[in-house]
Parts: structure tokens; sequence; C-alpha cells
């Protein structure tokens, strides 16, 4: 029997996984060039105009507008459809956030739906029989780079003449039936985080074929100015979203790698899917066939403890970075999150739904919790390695998986809360 690395053993992966983020001389120059010019800001700049308009044409859109990080992003466009107090936003449970977050700076209640069991994006079905006369607006987000429902969210957006916007921030590159998302809605942000597809640290970008909605946008992250007009003109509300032209000519180099790497990661992920796939216990994200290419932030799996000598998945988790393979943390339901359960969500409310019940608030969400706490995500980057990675991952979780016992006996005093992922 081969012992853990957490008890002692060797571990089962030593070649490295490739590092992030990538660069080459490719960045330097970009930045380089931005020094020389002297043109730092975006206003007289040119970088971030470039990047815009080429990663808008990557997704198939006709606007890009950049902001200074994915939270930015949503709260722009929240505030560019128009969505505001009195209004209610349908909200995956399952999601980062600032999905929700995005919406109460608006002063809209974000209404929190569960998500399907197999992909964790928003259930269509529940997410329609949380509509009232007040739903203004669907976030489909796509998880771990996996396309939502696209098919069914857009109708239901039809028939009740909703508003979308996708939560793109895992997906840059992602398609559903082989058309890039992004444009199946009405507007689709996406994050350049440091842990991000691609990244220049922080960053943010909104696209969109609406050319209305793309105005407004860009007055609200320019302090409310209007392209063509004086400078010291301000025709709405807005404040300062503008991403810097040394992040824009980064991002420029990164767009670049963008379709090699999603095709590597996506490969990579399914070589995944069928290894662990014959894992007892261990149940990849359900893989849609509707989705032509899955950017794959994260590869996330499902751990059933049942299978694992009734193993705490946290336990798992430290015995599988051990074993050498990295993980990042999942994350919690939102209905769990302090500002929900202390109510300080209802001070950016009007005053009728800040008095309102919101029975949502009281629903168990099975699958949200299911994926929150018994989910393990393998971040982008390893992805990145060879098909000898992959089985390596595979050996080190088929390794746990056959010697769970060992770690279930007094004296390895394993810690077995999900705090310590």
């Amino acid at each position: 029997m081969s012992q853990l690395a957490l008890l002692g053993g060797r571990k089962a992966k030593t070649k490295p996984f490739p590092i992030w983020p990538q660069f080459d001389d490719g960045e330097r120059r970009a930045l380089s060039d931005v020094l020389e010019a002297r043109h730092w800001w975006r206003t007289p700049g040119t970088k971030t105009l470039e990047f815009e308009r080429a990663f808008a044409e990557f997704h198939g859109a006709r606007h890009g507008l950049a902001v200074t990080n994915g939270t930015a992003a949503l709260e722009v466009a929240m505030a560019a459809l128009g969505i505001g107090p009195g209004d209610e936003v349908l909200v995956p449970d399952f999601t980062f956030v600032a999905t929700a977050s995005a919406v109460l700076f608006t002063g809209a209640l974000p209404v929190l739906v569960d998500v399907l069991p197999g992909t964790y994006c928003l259930d269509p079905r529940l997410a329609e029989a949380a509509i009232t006369p007040r739903t203004k607006a669907i976030v489909a987000v796509h998880m771990g780079g996996h396309p939502a429902d696209l098919d069914a969210i857009c109708d239901l957006a039809r028939r009740k003449g909703l508003m979308l916007i996708e939560d793109s921030s895992h997906a840059h590159a992602s398609e559903w039936r082989g058309k890039r998302i992004g444009t199946f809605g009405n507007a689709a942000t996406f994050s350049f985080q440091a842990s991000k597809l691609m990244t220049a640290g922080e960053g943010g970008i909104i696209i969109s074929n609406d050319d209305g909605f793309e105005l407004k946008a860009r007055s609200i992250h320019d302090c409310g100015r209007m392209p063509g007009e004086w400078f010291y003109r301000h025709f709405i509300y807005g404040s300062n979203y503008r991403l810097s032209e040394w992040q824009g000519a980064v991002l420029s180099v990164q767009l670049g790698r963008l379709d090699e790497q999603t095709r590597r990661r996506h490969q990579n992920a399914r070589l995944l899917d069928r290894e662990l796939s014959r894992i007892p216990g261990i149940t990849p994200q359900q893989f849609d066939e509707r989705c032509t290419r899955n950017g794959q932030y994260a590869y996330i799996f499902h751990v059933d403890k049942k299978h694992l000598a009734a193993l705490p998945v946290g336990t798992f988790i430290q015995a599988l970075t051990a074993e050498g393979i990295p993980n990042q943390a999942s994350y919690p339901p939102l209905h769990e999150l302090d500002i929900f359960r202390n109510n300080e969500y209802r001070k950016c409310l009007d005053a009728q739904h800040a008095n309102d019940e919101h029975g949502f608030l009281k629903q168990s969400f099975p699958n949200t919790r299911r994926a929150a706490w018994e989910t393990v995500w393998i971040p982008q980057p390893a992805l990145l390695g060879d098909e000898q990675d992959m089985q390596e991952i595979g050996a080190a979780i088929r390794k746990i998986q056959e010697n769970a016992k060992q770690l279930l006996s007094p004296e390895t005093h394993i810690a077995s809360t999900r705090a310590t992922r």
C-alpha cells in the first residue's frame, strides 16, 4: 500500500506545473512602448482602445469597454442597463459575491436561485419560478468556464422580457454551440484578475452588440462624459472606472495567446474527465455537449466521501496538496455570507424591498451547498501542462481514494474542516 505524502510518503506529482502568469518579450515590448510614449493614461492613449476592439472582435461583439476590474464591469453593466431601486435581478446562489453585490450597488435586490447539480450553473427552471413583476434581469454565470444553459436562459429572457447579463469572468473564449459566449444577452462581463485566463493583475471588460448600451456604459465609466464632447461636460452620473494604458498593453499581448491556451486547457480537461470518472467517488463537473469549448478557469470535481472511507473533503484537499496537486477555494453559497445573514444587504435597497421578507433566503439551496462544500477546484495553470501532468493528477487522486483510511486513524491528527482550505 502506498503511503500518502501527507503522512510522510513520496509525492505522486514531482514534475512542476506551468507557472502563471505567463509572459515573454511581447509584454516587455508593450510596456516599454507605453513608457516611451508617455501616454500612461487611457484618455490620450491608444493601447487600451486597441485592446477593447480586439477582445470584442475575438468574442464576436461590436463593442468592448475596458474597466478597472471584473466587479466594476458588473457594476457599470448594471447601471447602463438601467437597473435600480425597486428592481430584482436573478442571480445564482453559487458564484463570487460580486455577482450579487453589483446588483446591490444599483439599489436593486439580487434574488438568489439554486444551480443545476451537474454543471453548477443557474437552474433555468428555478429561475423562472423566481420571477416576479419586479424582476428586470438575469445574470448567467459560466461556472469554471462552462457556459450556463444559454438555450433555456435566452428563451426565458425573451419570453419574460428580461435583460440578460453573462458573467463570464471564468469563461474567456468558451463556446456554446460553436459560438463564443458574450453576445447571447444584452452584455457580458469578464475579469483579468491575477488568477483569470488572461491577466494584467487586475482589469475587466464589458462587451455588447447594443450601441445604445455601449454609449451609456462608456459615459458611466468615464465620469459621465460623452465621446466627442468637451472634457468638462458631464451628462449623467458616472465614476472613474478607466483602465490604464499599462494594462491595456499587457492584455493585448495576453489575448494573442488565449486561443491556443484555451485549446490546451479544454483538451487536458477532457483527458481528466475520462481519467477521473473511473475513480470511485470522484465525479467531474458535467460537460454539456452543447459546450463546444470550455475556457476552463478551473477543473471542478465532486468528492463523494462515502467512497473514500467517509474522509472529510477538507482532509482530502490537504492530502491532494501534499501530493503536489494545487487547488483553489470554492465559493461559499451567497445566502450563507454575512452580508445576507446580518441583513446589511437591506441597507442598499429601497424602502419597500428593505422591509420585505425575502423568502428565497430561507431556501435550502441543496445543489449550491453540494457544489460549495463537496467539490475540489484545480486552478487553470495546471491545465496548461501536458498529458503526463493530467495522468499524474489522476494518479494522485486515485492514490488518495485507495488509501483514504490511512487518514482516519487518530494518530494522524489531520484537521477535517473546510477552513483548512
